[in-house]
């Protein structure tokens, strides 16, 4: 209710819905009036950061076209292979130098910061004027860097839990092989299960068809967890994008329909996120928060992306416009909020680390992206002729 009523406000302002989320739940959590408490560990915060990254990591997968992904896969790739880790190892060394923390922890702060959601800059991603060839590189990369941050930062946390010696190998062999191959066979599968037009089942409306999709998103993460207990959330995302790209009629009736179920989904992780912080925590390392936050919006994303597009046939505007805007939203909360209900140390300077982060660049980028798409939008459109007298 509260959503709905402050949607128009939020509109017309500076401030994104999805700030107002997190700052309502500041407000109410410890750090101000003390209405809402969380135990960050507790199962209840760990399921829904589950449910959560499930319903993201399937809309993600969803994104991906096959036909966009032979044509215009050139950017995206080098964003992809290059940015986000060069991006992550930027974050990590400014760490390292700045705190107190391990290689190993600096590593895994590299890692949640690393992902973009361009869902929160949606002037971006949703202004037919801006080019196409930006939106699809965005909304790509977006959809993706999700699921190819989750394999790094579980190995990491789970190096840093487990009581015994981490072997690679063994991680490899039962997260992502089983979680990937999990997920190919339940997305396949659920592709042929669900009757086409010409079939017998031409009578189903779209909406059952969008739910098909979400059940498909926990059917391949409980099959992944079974024994011998792969990742079920590898197995979402290869079988969103499985699903996507085999039956695009189900990919388009989740777009239409599933809309309100996803805003839900982040709205209650925004509020649970924004009441476990409070000041002394966000502040807690002082001056070196606000340094990494100044490192990762102004200097780690925007180096890695023009490093990476570098040579490509983008003009130097272009590179710019999608270095500034790869904002930090739902995918890190998530993975913060996992992390921080593990039993990691430095959890907690972690987690408030990110965290601070995230709220900054809601706020930059929440204020940036309308006149960002406007002058990108103005930049792409031909001039208009001139007719002589």
């Amino acid at each position: 209710m509260l959503g709905a009523l402050a949607s128009g406000i939020a509109r017309r302002s500076f401030l994104s819905l999805t700030a107002l989320f997190v700052s309502i739940g500041f407000v109410l959590g410890p750090g101000a009036l003390g209405v809402l408490s969380f135990d960050a560990r507790s199962a209840f915060v760990s399921d829904l950061a589950v449910i959560a990254l499930i319903v993201i990591l399937l809309r993600d997968g969803l994104e991906v076209e096959g036909e966009m992904l032979q044509r215009q896969w050139h950017l995206p790739l080098r964003k992809l292979a290059l940015a986000m880790p060069l991006t992550a190892a930027i974050v990590a060394l400014a760490a390292r130098v700045l705190t107190s923390l391990s290689w190993s922890e600096c590593l895994l702060l590299g890692a949640l910061l690393s992902p973009t959601d361009p869902v929160l800059s949606s002037s971006v991603v949703t202004n037919p004027r801006v080019p196409r060839l930006v939106r699809h590189s965005l909304n790509l990369e977006s959809g993706l860097n999700d699921g190819l941050a989750l394999p790094a930062v579980i190995a990491l946390a789970a190096a840093l839990t487990s009581s015994q010696h981490f072997v690679w190998w063994r991680f490899l062999l039962e997260d992502l092989t089983i979680g990937l191959g999990a997920g190919l066979l339940v997305g396949l599968l659920a592709a042929v299960l669900m009757p086409r037009k010409e079939g017998p089942g031409h009578g189903i409306r779209s909406h059952q068809k969008s739910l098909y999709a979400l059940g498909t998103g926990f059917a391949a993460y409980g099959v992944a967890v079974l024994p011998p207990h792969g990742n079920g959330l590898i197995a979402v995302f290869v079988a969103a994008i499985t699903l996507g790209i085999r039956r695009p009629d189900i990919r388009g009736c989740f777009a239409r329909e599933a809309d309100g179920l996803v805003e839900i989904v982040k709205l209650g992780i925004f509020v649970v996120f924004g009441s476990l912080l409070t000041i002394h925590g966000l502040f807690g390392e002082g001056w070196a928060a606000v340094a990494i936050v100044a490192v990762t919006l102004l200097l780690a994303r925007p180096v890695a992306v023009m490093l990476a597009l570098a040579g490509t046939a983008s003009d130097m505007a272009t590179r710019a416009f999608m270095a500034w805007f790869g904002p930090k939203g739902v995918a890190t909360m998530t993975f913060s909020l996992l992390v921080l209900s593990d039993s990691i140390a430095a959890g907690r300077t972690i987690f408030n680390l990110a965290a601070l982060v995230v709220f900054c660049s809601i706020i930059a980028h929440g204020c940036s992206d309308t006149a960002g798409a406007e002058w990108m939008a103005r930049r792409s459109e031909p001039p208009h002729p001139v007719t002589a007298g």
